[in-house]
């Protein structure tokens, strides 16, 4: 799984003859893969690809061995068309989707872009001056030529290509420029950067404005370059001497379609157990399927929200769960459905018995005699849904954070027979007074907390108060829709719609110890993130539903086992990373990249339809023949099951 899957990471060839007609002068550019593999459409072994050239210096060989009209790169440098022409690039297309044709061609051999300040994103004859300014709300914009204008934004997904003096980007299709030295590629990134900046946070980009949007002690988020990269070294160091490593992280491991299996319809999310069985969360039900070494698959037993198999009607689920939770080793499950649709938020929770099918109870949720809203639950710890004695969770509401317990103020197990809608008990928390816009949490082995928000900020609290975060890591602009930990809490995964963030917790205390931003502040001793993003080309490709959802670390439970892959659906697309990999700061996706490091070596899992959910299942169905556990992935139809293998 080390290979990248970028298929536009290569080198743009320019043929051009004298004399050609333009339809003969295309330049196209034939994929180059590290990995020589091609995303997996599930039952398919993928596409086959032309040979392709390696490098720059290999295309030139070739087109020289032509002798064709090829001027050398000091003359092409020395006698660049930009020499007479202000910001002049080359640009391409790529066309053909996702089929064998696919490839890149000149849109146009020589034109000029600009960056404007508009109020009017989408008009298509202003003529503005790129430092004016418009009246009331203006944004900066990129002109090129008169084919391209789009706002500047982390939706382009622009991915630089220092090496090829060359940036691509998602505007109505997926564009790639080319610049003519070294200077001209430098100062469009450089505007890039600071119009991105001023379009995100409201605020020119200087020094002064970083530090009012990032804080004092989180210089190297702003400035890379700048970071304290130690930590991340020491982690790679502590991963390679944990039990977890001993099976080597291999180049050429694959990914295995196992089992597919048609569900009754509608499916909504996983609910994946670590014990016999996992759930398939549905419109109208509940799929009890078996876990095995390979995956899951087999039908059992069927929950229907609507058959009556509830106290009274009046506890029915009433819309589809947007959460279900497991729970007491696996044999309850809360199910937690929003008030209205298109919202999240819901006044209480039903219990499900999974062993008779019954839904046995309806929780609401109150506090000092009100009625309140939760927007989501998550267990208390990352094995808690083991424990057969579990009678708390957390929960979470734009302002609130919180732990509910199903026992009554003096710890005895309520008479659900007898209770008239029994009342959840707030056994800890706080209520924020405002400001915070908690979205998404997610909890540590040893019951820490992370929370996500919507300004992109994610905090830090300890298992013993929820009051305070023990820090708080600025956003990048984008909110953070989902959010996951490792088991032990030195890691940290955040999904926005566009990339993916990965944080690490380390620090060094005054007394030389190491520990975790759950358990002390970190000061200003913070290395900064790292951003996992699809390239240009397979985030238009994933489909318009191609937004980044719940990325998730695999799944370990135990002391000493570390995880060893992430994952995130975008659109049609599963995107899986190698943990170690993205971690390793020699790694070649982060050469000659400037600013945060992003990292594009992924393996993808391609399906028919929009993927609900992808997750790892837990890691003791992992086979010795196998570094993971088997990766389930669910479309609203089928539920498939995929092991990692190594390819002989």
């Amino acid at each position: 799984m080390g290979g990248s899957q970028s298929r536009e990471d290569l080198e743009l060839s320019d043929s051009d003859t004298e004399g050609q007609e333009e339809e003969e002068t295309e330049e196209e550019e034939n994929y180059q893969d590290v990995s020589n593999e091609t995303p997996e459409k599930s039952s398919s072994t993928g596409r086959n690809r032309p040979k392709t050239p390696s490098s720059l210096d290999e295309v030139e060989s070739k087109l020289k061995a032509l002798k064709l009209k090829y001027p050398s790169t000091t003359t092409r440098t020395q006698q660049s068309p930009n020499s007479n022409f202000k910001n002049g690039v080359k640009l391409y297309l790529h066309i053909g989707g996702n089929t064998p044709k696919a490839k890149w061609v000149s849109s146009e051999k020589l034109t000029s872009y600009s960056f404007i300040k508009t109020s009017k994103i989408n008009a298509q004859d202003e003529e503005e001056d790129s430092e004016s300014e418009s009246e009331g709300v203006s944004w900066w914009v990129l002109k090129v030529s008169t084919k391209i204008r789009a706002k500047v934004a982390v939706e382009m997904q622009l991915k630089t290509l220092k090496e090829q003096r060359r940036v691509d980007f998602v505007a109505d299709g997926v564009w790639a420029i080319k610049f003519f030295s070294d200077e001209d590629y430098k100062v469009f990134n450089s505007k890039y950067q600071e119009c991105l900046f001023e379009n995100t946070f409201g605020y020119e980009s200087n020094e002064a404005n970083k530090v009012k949007v990032y804080g004092k002690d989180f210089v190297g988020w702003a400035n890379p370059e700048k970071a304290d990269d130690s930590m991340w070294e020491d982690a790679e160091d502590d991963f390679l001497k944990s039990p977890g490593s001993v099976t080597p992280v291999r180049g050429n491991q694959d990914l295995q379609e196992e089992f597919e299996e048609a569900a009754n319809g509608g499916i909504q999310s996983l609910a994946l157990g670590a014990l016999d069985n996992s759930f398939l969360v549905g419109n109208s039900g509940i799929q009890v399927v078996k876990n095995f070494s390979h995956g899951i698959h087999g039908k059992g037993a069927y929950v229907n929200f609507g058959s009556g198999n509830h106290r009274s009607a009046s506890n029915s689920v009433h819309s589809t769960p947007k959460k279900a939770l497991l729970m007491r080793a696996e044999t309850n499950m809360l199910l937690m459905s929003p008030m209205n649709e298109g919202k999240l938020h819901s006044t209480g929770l039903h219990q499900l018995d999974i062993e008779t099918g019954k839904i046995i109870t309806e929780w609401r949720f109150e506090k000092g005699g009100t009625d309140i809203t939760m927007r989501d639950i998550a267990n208390d710890s990352k094995g808690a849904q083991l424990d057969p004695s579990g009678s708390t969770f957390l929960g979470l509401d734009d302002n609130r954070l919180c732990r509910w317990d199903m026992r009554d103020r003096h710890g005895i197990v309520q008479n659900l027979a007898t209770a008239n809608t029994p009342v959840l008990n707030w056994t800890q928390g706080h209520q924020f007074s405002r400001g915070t816009n908690f979205q998404c949490f997610a909890s540590t082995g040893d019951g820490s907390i992370v929370v996500g928000s919507r300004d992109g900020k994610i905090r830090l609290y300890s298992g013993n108060s929820m009051r305070q975060a023990k820090t708080a890591f600025p956003g990048l602009g984008s909110p953070i829709t989902h959010v996951d930990v490792t088991f032990d809490g030195k890691w940290i995964l955040g999904t926005t719609d566009t990339y993916l963030i990965l944080i690490c917790t380390l620090f060094t205390d005054k007394d030389g110890k190491m520990k975790t931003g759950f358990n002390g502040r970190m000061g200003n001793r913070i290395a900064a993130p790292r951003l996992l993003k699809l390239t240009p080309l397979d985030s238009h490709l994933a489909g318009v539903n191609n937004k980044f959802q719940k990325a998730q670390f695999s799944w370990v439970t135990e002391n000493g086992k570390q995880e060893r892959h992430l994952v995130a659906t975008a659109g049609k697309f599963s995107a899986i990373w190698n943990f170690q990999q993205v971690k390793n700061g020699s790694h070649e996706c982060y050469r000659n990249q400037e600013g945060l490091k992003s990292c594009y070596c992924y393996k993808v899992v391609l399906k028919d339809d929009s993927i609900v959910d992808s997750r790892f299942m837990h890691d003791k169905f992992a086979v010795s023949d196998s570094p993971e556990a088997p990766l389930v992935i669910a479309t609203p139809m089928k539920v498939s099951s995929f092991s990692i293998s190594s390819r002989r």
